[in-house]
């Protein structure tokens, strides 16, 4: 119920706002599950993506943003629930897998599940590599993906900013990708890898940004 209601009031004020440009929305598929992967620019994105694509994406979210107390909690957790997201913990390998396998029901269940390959959000605006995640859920599930490429919204919502600016962002989808059938038979590592640099691949002919050539690690806790 949240969902359709957020459609009608957030996707019309935030277009008459940010007025984003969207281009290529005719390449998500209209029904059955999809994976949009795309780059990862600000904590907006998981929002900025929902808001300008044809249909519902669900992406997955903290644990913590459902569980807080009070009225703010309350408006949180409405927020996130609305927007479609999943709750999940975060944390160790085991963490990883159980986030996994929600994103693989969310797919089997013919809807659109949103990623980011490159694991967390790039602070310097380059294109790191992706993990392998994508593909194994592409893979599994034999759904195609739909390369995204975010531009602007690192300055629409800057690291450390709690309230979005006024700055027009740029939204790509590009054309969907198959792998279950060109993979049939070949080693599962091997093809997880190929699949994550094709994916990859695509999202940075999209969005044109600098290739670190490395992973994008989380930065280090700070220390007492």
């Amino acid at each position: 119920m949240l969902y359709p209601v957020s459609r009608f009031v957030l996707v019309p004020l935030a277009r008459a706002i940010y007025r984003p440009r969207v281009i290529g929305k005719a390449n998500v598929p209209k029904r059955g599950g999809v994976i949009l992967a795309s780059n990862h620019l600000s904590f907006i994105d998981s929002v900025v993506i929902p808001l300008t694509a044809p249909r519902r994406v669900v992406f997955l979210a903290k644990a913590e943003y459902f569980t807080g107390t009070g009225i703010r909690g309350a408006l949180t957790r409405a927020w996130f629930n609305a927007l479609g997201m999943i709750p999940v913990e975060r944390g160790d390998h085991r963490a990883a897998q159980d986030s996994l396998d929600a994103a693989l029901e969310v797919l089997r269940q013919g809807e659109a599940f949103g990623i980011y390959p490159e694991g967390t959000r790039s602070r310097d605006g380059r294109l790191y590599r992706g993990r392998t995640g994508v593909a194994w859920l592409a893979l599994t599930a034999g759904v195609p993906v739909v390369p995204v490429a975010l531009e602007g919204t690192q300055r629409l919502q800057p690291v450390g900013s709690r309230l979005p600016r006024p700055v027009r962002v740029t939204v790509k989808f590009g054309e969907p990708m198959s792998f279950a059938d060109r993979y049939a038979g070949v080693p599962q590592g091997r093809a997880r890898r190929e699949v994550t640099d094709e994916i990859m691949a695509a999202i940075h002919a999209l969005s044109g940004q600098e290739l670190a050539g490395t992973y994008n690690e989380r930065p280090a806790a700070p220390t007492s």
